[in-house]
């Protein structure tokens, strides 16, 4: 299926990140650990798992998480061009995230069966991406970007516009980004610590994800 307007592509991407306030942004290095953690994070009630294409076993992971856990909505991250794309396709992902856009792409994700969220970090790369017939974008790297008062700036002008921002965020800062009228989830890490990931302690990674989902109703 190919998004022939932008409400469609819109929507393909709002069923998808309404379903968690957080979007843990994980890499995997092992693929035996893929099924426990994606585990842990659903249980805690994060569904929405970002698999970035940094590590070999990406793609793999995410074909044994989609194949196994149909309670998970798995996609990738760190999509850099159509080849990726087709590939996170292939493996059973339901979308994929990019950290920047580029011409290429866009067209790529024109073509696409599955929805790409492009980042941005500029209103000149927004306004490109509207060009494209986006309107759901990663707001990327989000707290070195300017953080919560850069994605407040943008609800102005592009008042029909949604963002994922991620890169830098934390509990002390979550809430502040989730309060935002156009901000429908945010993209983070902290609920898989390195030691909590190296020690295999599921458990712990299912009561950050609690905590993570906590946090956002207080807002």
């Amino acid at each position: 299926m190919s998004f022939s307007t932008p409400a469609q592509r819109s929507a393909a991407v709002d069923v998808i990140l309404e379903q968690a306030p957080v979007l843990p942004v994980l890499a995997i290095s092992d693929l035996n650990d893929a099924l426990p953690l994606a585990r842990a994070l659903v249980n805690g009630g994060l569904p929405v798992l970002e698999i970035t294409l940094r590590t070999d076993c990406a793609l793999q992971a995410i074909e044994r998480i989609a194949s196994a856990l149909p309670s998970a909505i798995v996609g990738a991250g760190t999509v850099l061009d159509g080849a990726q794309l087709a590939a996170v396709a292939a493996a059973g992902g339901m979308f994929a995230i990019s950290p920047g856009a580029t011409p290429a792409i866009y067209q790529a994700a024109a073509e696409s069966d599955i929805p790409l969220i492009p980042a941005i970090a500029t209103a000149s790369e927004l306004m490109a991406g509207m060009e494209h017939g986006h309107r759901r974008f990663k707001f990327f790297p989000a707290e070195s970007s300017g953080g919560v008062a850069a994605v407040k700036s943008f609800a102005g002008p592009f008042a029909d516009i949604r963002f994922c921002p991620t890169g830098g965020i934390g509990p002390a800062t979550a809430r502040s980004y989730l309060a935002l009228s156009n901000v429908t989830t945010i993209g983070g890490s902290w609920m898989v610590p390195k030691d909590a990931m190296a020690a295999r302690d599921w458990q712990r990674i299912e009561n950050l994800a609690r905590e993570a989902v906590a946090l956002a109703k207080q807002t």
